[in-house]
Formats: structure tokens, C-alpha cells, sequence
């Protein structure tokens, strides 16, 4: 859905959900540490598709995501202090496939999504294989570090 639906010229990451949109650079260190610790001692958090989200001039796939968000707050507890005003709130768990079309555009693929989404729903909880780490480069983006998650304990 992403590769059809979002430019191209911007697309340049498979799909993904955000936990956080910006780490200060003194940072990096300390995430690449701190990353294969936390995939190693949590199993990957559960989720399932809630249906469609509308961003405005983009459309994004709403998540229901408690473990995921849970675990986010262990990783913001652990950065407390060096978070980004952005980054100081919960997000809402999504995966964008639209972003930077027409009002109309985005209105036009929410009205056509509900019934691929309903397969998806049916299907239940699935699984977050891995946290990931990119560094933006001014439009391309690189990738830093991957994670997969491997531990027992449950959020």
C-alpha cells in the first residue's frame, strides 16, 4: 500500500511505525547500547490493525498497540530529560501509507480502505519483529542499527 499510494519521491523507508522522531546526536552511543538490550530481554510487543487514520493530507493505518507503547515508555523513562518536545507525548501507533497529497487525494483512498482493512482486522494480533534506529541524512536515510526482539518477558 505504501509504494502505491505514497510519492515516490519521498518514500524513501519501507513501512514502520515511529516511537520517537529525533534523538540528539550525543545520543547515538547510548542507543546502540541500549537498543539490543531491551530487544534481548522483551518479546516482540503484540498489535492489531484498528482501521484508517486520516493525517490531514495523508492517510495512515491506526494500530492498537499497548505493549509497543508500553515499551516505549520504558525507553523514554530511560532517555527522560533528552527527548524532543515532539517526542515528550505518547504517539498514536500507525503506519503511514499517504503523506503530502491533496486533501481530496487523502479523502479518496480513506473512502476505498475499510473493506482491505477488514481482512487484516479479522486476522487479529500480530507481532513487532524488531526496534530499528535510522539517522536522517537530509533525505535520504540511513540505517543505523536493528534489533530483533528475542526476549520472554511480556509488557
Amino acid at each position: 500500500m505504501r509504494r502505491a499510494h505514497y510519492p515516490p519521491e519521498r518514500n524513501h523507508l519501507h513501512a514502520h511505525v515511529t516511537l520517537f522522531h529525533a534523538f540528539a546526536p550525543s545520543l547515538l552511543e547510548e542507543l546502540c547500547d541500549f537498543m539490543p538490550r531491551i530487544a534481548a530481554e522483551f518479546a516482540a510487543p503484540q498489535g492489531a490493525v484498528k482501521g484508517v487514520m486520516d493525517l490531514g493530507k495523508g492517510t495512515a493505518i491506526a494500530l492498537e498497540a499497548p505493549q509497543l507503547l508500553a515499551l516505549r515508555a520504558g525507553i523514554a523513562e530511560h532517555f527522560h530529560g533528552s527527548l524532543t518536545s515532539q517526542d515528550l507525548y505518547e504517539p498514536r501507533p500507525h503506519i503511514t501509507i499517504q503523506n503530502k497529497v491533496t486533501k481530496e487525494e487523502a479523502r479518496a483512498l480513506q473512502a476505498n480502505l475499510p473493506p482491505l482493512l477488514a481482512s487484516w482486522m479479522a486476522k487479529g494480533r500480530f507481532a513487532f519483529p524488531a526496534l530499528e534506529l535510522w539517522h536522517y541524512r537530509g533525505g535520504p536515510w540511513e540505517r543505523v542499527k536493528a534489533c530483533a526482539f528475542r526476549g520472554r518477558e511480556r509488557l
